[in-house]
């Protein structure tokens, strides 16, 4: 929206600014770490005066020794701010001509809605479940197919969209639009929930989010500049680097949420914000045609995902466990490891998952 103050700098010559990405991703990314660090504390206390809280969300799921009373006492639903800081903050610095921009956000309040919906049922309606798996997996699906198909629509996006991408590969391994829609919906919707799994120590998936959202950053700003991209060999998409200030905008809402994430955390993000944080990356991944890198970007999310996978079917196949308790943080949790431990050390293999992502660029 702030970018119409370009059309004024003949004017005032430092409002050329507006016309500059770098500059609007700084400005997105600063708005949202503003919005939510200022407005934490008052959205905490309303949530607490609301009572929306998930009281007792583990029990019957693990020992009482590993229930932290405190933490069924925190607030939820947190991911209104966090998802409205980003938002708002997008609205402000992104572009709203450009199309792929408003796929992002649309979608991404899309999630969010599917969360709220179901953290209503668990704090209000008193449901410790929410919404059915069945039905939640079916809403994703909608709110992903929606996105993918304006996508594979919109001229800008419609040819690059049709190609499926391979880490270290300079070509396309398919270039068939059903295997892409596909997969894009795959990781669209494995996204959003491989970070509402992850959502289970303070700060832990927000931090995560964080490494995510910057290594898609840095794709989306090289897929939207012409030298870039050919010299990389990765897709040129014009206005892709819309899709950096989105993440930018990502990244300082979720550094303003950890403000108040930390431990001890002020209020949990809820369903309202992992399922949409999630979304969200899975639609930066989709936007910049790498969205089987999230395998590696996102390998904390995926390692989470894939204890859980593989307790289930150990456990019906055997009748044995593989982890203590799954995700696996808590089967780290159950060795002994004190809750910051597993959220730093998470952490660390998140960047480094993300450094790991950002070298694929020159080794094609």
């Amino acid at each position: 929206m702030l970018t119409f103050l370009a059309d004024w700098q003949n004017a005032f010559g430092p409002l050329r600014l507006f016309n500059s990405l770098t500059f609007c991703a700084g400005g997105a990314g600063f708005t949202a770490f503003l919005i939510v660090v200022l407005f934490g504390r008052k959205t905490a206390a309303a949530l607490r005066k609301l009572n929306l809280r998930a009281a007792d969300r583990y029990e019957g799921l693990m020992p009482p020794e590993y229930i932290d009373k405190v933490k069924n006492s925190t607030p939820c639903m947190g991911g209104l701010l966090l998802i409205g800081g980003i938002l708002l903050s997008s609205l402000l610095w992104i572009n709203l001509t450009d199309p792929i921009a408003l796929v992002l956000m649309g979608a991404t309040l899309g999630f969010a809605g599917i969360g709220f919906a179901d953290d209503y049922l668990k704090t209000i309606g008193g449901n410790r479940d929410g919404i059915s798996a069945k039905l939640k997996f079916l809403l994703q699906l909608l709110v992903a197919g929606f996105a993918v198909a304006m996508l594979h629509i919109l001229p800008e996006t419609r040819e690059v969209m049709r190609g499926v991408a391979v880490p270290f590969l300079k070509e396309n391994v398919s270039n068939s639009p059903y295997v892409a829609i596909a997969l894009s919906l795959l990781v669209i919707v494995g996204a959003s929930n491989a970070v509402n799994l992850t959502d289970g120590k303070d700060g832990l998936a927000t931090g995560c989010t964080i490494f995510c959202a910057l290594t898609y950053a840095v794709f989306a700003y090289l897929m939207g500049h012409r030298i870039f991209s050919d010299y990389l060999s990765i897709p040129f998409v014009p206005n892709a680097g819309q899709a950096m200030v989105f993440a930018s905008a990502l990244i300082g809402g979720c550094i303003g949420f950890l403000w108040h994430n930390c431990k001890p955390a002020a209020m949990f993000m809820g369903d309202t914000g992992s399922l949409a944080l999630g979304g969200a990356v899975g639609l930066l991944s989709t936007v910049t045609r790498q969205e089987i890198l999230l395998l590696l970007v996102g390998g904390v999310f995926v390692m989470e995902t894939v204890s859980v996978m593989l307790q289930v079917a150990s456990f019906k196949l055997t009748g044995k466990r593989i982890f203590l308790c799954t995700p696996i943080h808590h089967h780290f949790e159950r060795l002994g490891w004190q809750e910051n431990q597993i959220v730093v050390r998470f952490w660390i293999l998140g960047g480094i998952f993300a450094l790991m992502a950002l070298a694929t660029l020159k080794l094609r």
